[in-house]
């Protein structure tokens, strides 16, 4: 008896690159009308016209008390750190951007990481307090993939320690718990407007806070320290966003709902496709939390769906579809880093970040493009 080979199926690649994230763009005509409006004015910067409806739309959106726009997200950070006067050390998660560490090691604060919870990928709450010392001033808590943190357990923490509360909500800008703004909570978070952010003002960043007193220390910190014409009130630096961007960030406001209604149908689809197949693991919504779908990230269990993450990531470019390995590798494995730490002591960030993935995930994003994209990563399962 001749054994039956079953002929495995073949698809193309896309003809263009599917890129992990895409730009929002505002309509090309409103935005020729800011040019035209900020030429007019003959004011590129310093808090210009743009600047202040900007500032003055994210304070109605984020129904917020206090805002301020700066240039990019990490300098906001750094001026955050700056604002709070944190000093020694700082208990952070090993699983983000780098910038998040680098801004406390620039500021001669060494980062002391934790690990992170495996469902939720954030800072496991339940091994913080084995990790304070008498240096301990902060904990820099990250909102990953958009994903709120704890923050009632990271709140009594820092009350019983008398800790300041810094959170790293680049990814979480429009998330709203129980219908309030993540921004809301702590002590300050900052929000990046990177352009591969599900919002963006081309670059920027803002950083939202409830203690007004912080008002002046923060403007001064982030234009030189200068307080007036004759006074230079402290050592500061220039981050500042200029009137392009605001105008940019103004017109995206205006369609991001929208973007986000486009991005849950995406995330939507990629579950109830991704979740058939064995050796894939998605996340899912959280209760009383309205995401943003900033990301689509998956883990892959090596065992279970027969190649490695690295394997399907490299295979997935061969069909034009560009993955990340977000966040590889881990912070506490950078060279600068990694002489303090041991990856056995953060076994689950390791893991998580060994075996993540994020796929494709953008407003412009067709149906046809996931179900082609969730195809062809069963097409790599089953070849041999």
């Amino acid at each position: 008896m001749k054994k039956i080979i079953k002929k495995q199926a073949s698809i193309k690649p896309f003809p263009n690159p599917i890129y992990v994230t895409r730009p929002l763009m505002p309509n090309i005509n409103d935005f020729y009308k800011k040019i035209s409006d900020i030429f007019d004015a003959k004011w590129l910067t310093n808090s210009g016209n743009q600047h202040a409806e900007f500032k003055k739309c994210l304070l109605k959106f984020l129904n917020a008390k206090n805002i301020n726009l700066f240039c990019n997200g990490t300098l906001a950070l750094d001026i955050a750190i700056k604002a709070l006067d944190i000093k020694g050390e700082v208990i952070t998660t090993p699983f983000t951007f780098a910038a998040t560490p680098h801004v406390l090691s620039l500021n001669n604060i060494r980062p002391v990481f934790c690990d992170i919870d495996e469902k939720t990928l954030n800072i496991d709450v339940e091994k913080i307090e084995a990790l304070i010392t008498p240096k301990t001033s902060a904990i820099l808590a990250v909102h990953v993939f958009g994903n709120p943190c704890d923050i009632e357990k990271l709140d009594k923490i820092c009350k019983k320690y008398k800790l300041k509360l810094i959170f790293d909500a680049a990814h979480a800008f429009g998330v709203k718990i129980n219908e309030k703004s993540i921004g809301s909570f702590g002590d300050i978070s900052m929000f990046s407007f990177h352009a591969t952010k599900a919002f963006n003002s081309i670059e920027g960043g803002c950083l939202m806070y409830n203690d007004s007193q912080l008002n002046e220390k923060i403007q001064l910190l982030k234009n030189f320290g200068i307080k007036n014409e004759n006074e230079i009130a402290m050592i500061g630096t220039n981050a500042k966003l200029n009137e392009l961007q605001a105008a940019f960030g103004i017109l995206n406001l205006k369609i991001f709902p929208k973007e986000i209604e486009k991005r849950q149908k995406i995330a939507r689809l990629y579950r109830k496709i991704s979740e058939k197949t064995k050796g894939i693991k998605v996340m899912q919504d959280i209760k009383n939390v309205k995401h943003n779908y900033s990301y689509f990230p998956i883990l892959i269990n090596k065992e279970e769906f027969g190649i490695s993450r690295d394997d399907l990531y490299l295979k997935l470019k061969k069909y034009n579809i560009f993955s990340r390995k977000y966040f590889y590798p881990l912070c506490s494995n950078f060279s600068c880093y990694a002489k303090n730490n041991k990856p056995a002591d953060l076994p689950i960030a390791n893991k998580i970040a060994d075996s993540v993935l994020c796929l494709p995930i953008h407003g412009d994003l067709k149906t046809s493009d996931v179900e082609k994209i969730c195809k062809i990563i069963t097409i790599i399962k089953n070849e041999k």
